[in-house]
Parts: structure tokens; C-alpha cells; sequence
């Protein structure tokens, strides 16, 4: 698994995932297009944080906020990851930095994944923090958005399937208004 080249252990970690009759090209395509018109509770919690996201795909939103791409396996897993200090208001985001190699004390790093087998779809978020203080100002922070961190990623999945099934079964996974 690709999450676990890019982060190995972590001192926080949720996984989720969903039943979905799709090929797994499909379900990783259809993660990457979700958007919050697709999952609106998402899109209130997005809001209340202050990211962006009322157009395009989640992914994106991601994507421009500061979640690198870090590594894919085609029809297999895509990983986003993100520096920041997310206990803060503004959550203290880093852009261009090395993921990898980064260990600056007060940070957190955090990992994604989507991973489709063909008969599922999961999700797994990590979160490494770098230092001891960190990881106390993490834990207070994560004991409060932990449930709602976790229903954007069923709510993100639930979605994804829904589109998967629809191009499996439509042909056409791009419109999520389509019955």
C-alpha cells in the first residue's frame, strides 16, 4: 500500500470503507469527482473550517488548499498529504514542503488514501505529528473533530459509490444528479 511508503506509522488513524460494484478505475475516479453538492452536510463542515470547495471536485478543493498529491497506482490508490498545525484556526498549512523529510517540531503531517480492490472502496487518514507538544495539541483537537472528520470521509465514500455504480450501470459516472 502506498500510504504505508508514504507514511508509515502515524500517531492518529481512521480507515472507512464501502461496499461498491464498480472496477476499481472507476471508484478512484469517482472519489476524485465528488463534490460537495454531492455530500451538503460535507460542504456546511468545509465551510465552518473556512476551505473552499463550493465548485469542483473535493479532491480539488484539497488539492488547492494544501494537500500535495504524493502518489498514485492507477486503478490501485491515490495519496494526498498536508503540513499544517489544524489545531489552529486557520490551520497553520504549509505549502511545498517536503513530505517525506519534513520533521520541524510543532507540525503535523497528514495522509490520505483511496484504495479500490474491486469490490470496495476505502479511505485511511494519518496523522504524524512531530513532536511531543504537538501530538498533545493534536489529541485535544482531534477528540472534538474526529466524529465529523470521520462522516466526511463515509459521506465522501458513500458518494463516490454512488457515482462508480451509476457509470457501471449508465455509462456515465460524471453528472450526480443523474437517477
Amino acid at each position: 500500500m502506498l500510504l504505508d511508503d508514504v507514511l508509515p506509522r502515524a500517531d492518529f488513524a481512521e480507515r472507512h470503507e464501502v461496499a461498491v460494484a464498480a472496477p476499481p478505475e472507476r471508484a478512484l475516479a469517482a472519489a476524485r469527482e465528488v463534490t460537495l453538492a454531492e455530500m451538503p452536510l460535507a460542504g456546511v463542515l468545509f465551510a465552518l473550517r473556512g476551505m473552499p470547495g463550493r465548485s469542483g471536485s473535493v479532491y480539488d478543493a484539497m488539492r488547492r488548499t494544501s494537500f500535495a498529491h504524493l502518489a498514485e497506482e492507477p486503478a490501485r490508490e491515490f495519496v494526498l498529504g498536508a503540513v499544517g498545525q489544524p489545531w489552529r484556526p486557520r490551520g497553520g498549512m504549509l505549502r511545498d514542503v517536503d513530505f517525506g523529510r519534513f520533521d520541524t517540531p510543532g507540525f503535523a503531517k497528514m495522509a490520505i488514501n483511496f484504495v479500490a480492490d474491486g469490490s470496495t472502496l476505502s479511505t485511511e487518514t494519518r496523522v504524524l505529528l512531530t513532536d511531543d507538544a504537538s501530538r498533545r495539541r493534536f489529541r485535544r483537537y482531534w477528540l472534538a473533530i474526529r466524529p465529523f472528520s470521520g462522516l466526511i470521509r463515509r459521506l465522501w465514500l458513500r458518494a463516490a459509490k454512488r457515482r462508480a455504480e451509476r457509470g457501471s450501470a449508465a455509462g456515465d459516472a460524471d453528472d450526480p444528479r443523474r437517477p
